[in-house]
Order: structure tokens, then sequence, then C-alpha cells
């Protein structure tokens, strides 16, 4: 199996704006739960409606790939499964380090769904000396000393980086001169990098934020629609009789 370091997904070569690479996953996460069903083809309706988008997005999507789909008979879903993991750079393997073992690290690397996502957890480093050596989901904890090391023996372009945020810029700028050229930022810090590495932040903090604005939104227009249905004197108005 290749490994990340040699080949880069196609995606931005053929041209695929990067909200449709953003959605790409989510049609793939659909399309993988019909496959385990053995679901042979699937309608655009039905798919962009287990994605979460509208079916003419979805169409736009796949016309980026070539991928048309068959009048009246719709996508064939292993096809596209093939497809859409070729485009993601999931038909080879991706080795990750993952940088700072404590709850959330610790967690990250017991999580399941790298390795059958085309992910290979190749090393987990922590700066906690009295880590090192300790297995964490059957991987033994290696020292920071070690990350350039640990980097080039195992041919690493993607780092998760899960430290406190005082310490993510150092680590991130180590991974980078070590030759890691994309990132996943868990810290709640926004890293600063040079041209030619992505970063993806993933903060759970901000994503709780929006969904209390919601919540607060929601309790709003409700305690406003209860108003509403009261009388000018505070009662709810008398029901008339028929």
């Amino acid at each position: 199996m290749a490994t990340g370091r040699n080949h880069r997904p196609a995606t931005r070569s053929r041209g695929i704006p990067e909200a449709t690479v953003a959605r790409l996953p989510l049609y793939l996460r659909a399309l993988t739960a019909l496959s385990e069903r053995s679901v042979p083809t699937v309608s655009s309706e039905e798919l962009a409606a287990a994605a979460g988008v509208n079916s003419a997005k979805l169409r736009k999507d796949f016309s980026y790939l070539g991928s048309y789909g068959t009048r009246g008979v719709g996508y064939d879903v292993e096809y596209l499964v093939y497809q859409i993991s070729r485009e993601l750079g999931l038909t080879q393997d991706w080795p990750v380090v993952i940088v700072g073992i404590g709850n959330l690290g610790a967690a990250l690397a017991n999580y399941g769904g790298f390795a059958s996502r085309g992910f290979r957890v190749a090393a987990l480093i922590d700066a906690d000396p009295t880590m090192a050596g300790k297995p964490v989901a059957g991987i033994p904890v290696q020292h920071t000393d070690e990350l350039e090391k640990i980097i080039s023996d195992n041919g690493v372009s993607i780092g998760v980086i899960s430290t406190p945020a005082g310490a993510a810029q150092q680590v991130c700028e180590r991974l980078i001169a070590a030759g890691v050229t994309s990132i996943l930022n868990f810290a709640p810090t926004v890293l600063s990098v040079p041209d030619g590495v992505d970063v993806r932040k993933v903060d759970l903090s901000i994503e709780l934020q929006i969904l209390a604005f919601h919540e607060q939104r929601k309790a709003g227009e409700e305690a406003e629609a209860a108003a509403g249905r009261k009388g000018p004197d505070g009662d709810m108005p008398a029901v008339m009789p028929a």
C-alpha cells in the first residue's frame, strides 16, 4: 500500500471546489451505510436526503467527479464509494501522528473509525516523560523529543494536534519543519502556518456556543409566541361559542 508522503489527492488539480470537497465525506458515509446493507443503486434524492443536502447540489457535486448516474436507475453505490474514496485519497494508506495524549488525544487514539477510512495511527506523542512507553489503544506513547524521527521514519504527512493551547503553535511548527503538510487542530487556538500547509480546526466549545445561540433564539421565539396567545390583560383569550 502506498504511503501518504508520496501521493497527494487529485481534488485541487481537477478543479473541484472546496465546498464540494467538504461534502464528499458526507456522501461517502451515506454510501458506505448503503453498501453495508447491500443496496446496489440509489437515486440522487435518496442519497441527498441521507447526506443532508439537496439533490440539485448533489448532482452538481458529482458532475465534478464525472459521475452522472443513469436515468431511471440512479447511481451505482459501489462505484461511487470507490470514486469518492479515490478523490479523497482514501484508496491509499495515510499514516497519522497524534501529538498530545491527554483525555482528548487518548479518545482520538481509541477511535476505531480511522483505520476503516484509510488512516493509520502511526504514533502517539506527548511531552510528559511519565507517559513515555505507556500503551494507549495498544500503541506505546513516545516523547516529543522523538517527533522529527517519528515523522521521517513513518513517512507522515498528516498530524493531529490535541495539546493545550499554549503548546500548539510550537508543536505545529515542529511538525511542519519535519515534513507534515496537513494538520487537524483540536487545540483551542488559531495556528499560523506557511503557504502549502492545510489546517482543519475542530473546536468543540465553539460548536457548543453556536448550539447555545440557536437554543436561546428558539426559547425567545417560544416566549414571544406564548405572549401572543395571551389577551391584552395577560389572560388567554376566551374561546367564542360556536
